[in-house]
């Protein structure tokens, strides 16, 4: 018999350089709404955009990336 689960999305973000784990807080949200949620904590991420999804470790991942400091 198959089973059928729904895997949990986890946010994943690199601040002072330490890679954070951000948990889901809504699954309602889409990708960029989850972004603007945790931009209140973590000001960067206003202009940070949004890697994935990539499936690893049974979880759905996405990454924010921020364009500050970058050049080119």
């Amino acid at each position: 018999m198959l089973l059928a689960t729904t895997l949990p999305r986890v946010f994943l973000f690199e601040h002072k350089g330490e890679q954070l784990n951000l948990s889901d807080p809504s699954p309602d949200f889409d990708k960029d709404s989850v972004r603007d949620f945790y931009a209140m904590t973590y000001p960067i991420l206003t202009t940070a955009f949004v890697e994935g999804p990539e499936i690893m470790d049974d979880s759905i991942q996405y990454k924010f990336v921020s364009t500050i400091g970058t050049k080119g």
